[in-house]
């Protein structure tokens, strides 16, 4: 990993002063919202930028998870918080373990509502997290740095490279200004912030959306989803209830109280449920035939209904 310049950060670009917002103490509410908007419309244009090592980046992340392996997001302050924040998300959304996307923030869960910007500083902290989660060859690791300086963040992605895991570093700084030596290398170049280095604004924006992008990406090649159907929801609430019914009855000719029958037959999985309207399965079976396709609810249903 290329050493991080200590001292002066003036030349990057999530520091620099934005020519734009000059006088933004001298704005009204509405001026404001305006000059916000326009410069948040940058965070779209960097994403499309980025595109293909996004795609990389899935690619890679769906093939190690399919393996087995794991997704870290690793990061300090706003940018440990968003990994924490998407990898928090995973288990509701697609019904994931805890322990295949994990979210490792610098300064543990209290950093999540006290700042504690100061250990960021301490490269030796992050490796020490990569050893602590026993990261492996098969294990994503991305880290998360909008300044792209971050020595927790460097330090942890070389303790990951010598594990042999894959890593990628997703930073608002061009390699010029921060080179990273790294399997996939994300920019995503939104340029200085409204106010001053405050990368809790576009940078952080443009970095949930990235998340976003990886993460559901990811899932999606790994089975999770059915069409555009979250059918590895977790039943957990009534909101989410209801979503399984109205999933169910959209993709099966079943009124509500019948799929509401189904779905408490299967156990409240949604995937289950459908494979066994589907192919006249009863929920032993359909669970064997989605572990034999690894979860993959439209290989399953295409293969019994083949056969």
């Amino acid at each position: 990993m290329t050493a991080t310049p200590a001292g002066e950060r003036g030349h990057l670009l999530t520091e620099q002063v934005n020519p734009n917002s000059q006088n933004l103490d001298q704005l009204s509410a509405l001026e404001l919202v305006d000059l916000f908007n326009r410069e948040d419309a940058q965070t779209i244009a960097a994403i499309a930028k980025a595109r293909t090592v996004l795609a990389t980046a899935i690619e890679l992340t769906s093939d190690r998870l399919y393996q087995g392996g794991r997704l870290f997001y690793i990061g300090a302050g706003t940018s440990g918080r968003l990994g924490v924040l998407d990898a928090a998300e995973c288990p509701p959304t697609f019904c994931t373990p805890p322990e295949l996307v994990q979210g490792i923030i610098a300064g543990g869960a209290g950093a999540l509502v006290r700042s504690s910007e100061e250990l960021e500083d301490r490269p030796e902290d992050g490796a020490a997290a990569i050893a602590q989660h026993k990261i492996n060859v098969l294990d994503v690791v991305v880290g998360i740095t909008a300044g792209g300086t971050t020595p927790f963040v460097h330090g942890a992605l070389q303790a990951a490279r010598q594990r042999g895991a894959c890593t990628v570093f997703m930073a608002c700084v061009p390699i010029e200004q921060v080179p990273a030596e790294v399997d996939v290398d994300i920019r995503l170049l939104v340029g200085p912030e409204i106010l001053a280095g405050s990368t809790r604004l576009k940078a952080g924006t443009v970095t949930k959306l990235a998340l976003n992008i990886l993460s559901t990406s990811v899932m999606v090649k790994l089975g999770k989803v059915y069409g555009n159907r979250m059918v590895d929801v977790a039943v957990t609430n009534s909101k989410l209830h209801d979503r399984a019914l109205r999933i169910l009855a959209d993709l099966t000719d079943l009124k509500r109280e019948a799929a509401s029958e189904l779905l408490e037959k299967s156990g409240r999985q949604v995937k289950l449920a459908l494979l066994m309207h589907w192919t006249g399965l009863d929920p032993e079976a359909g669970l064997a035939l989605l572990e034999k396709h690894q979860g993959n609810l439209r290989q399953a249903s295409e293969q019994s209904l083949s056969h």
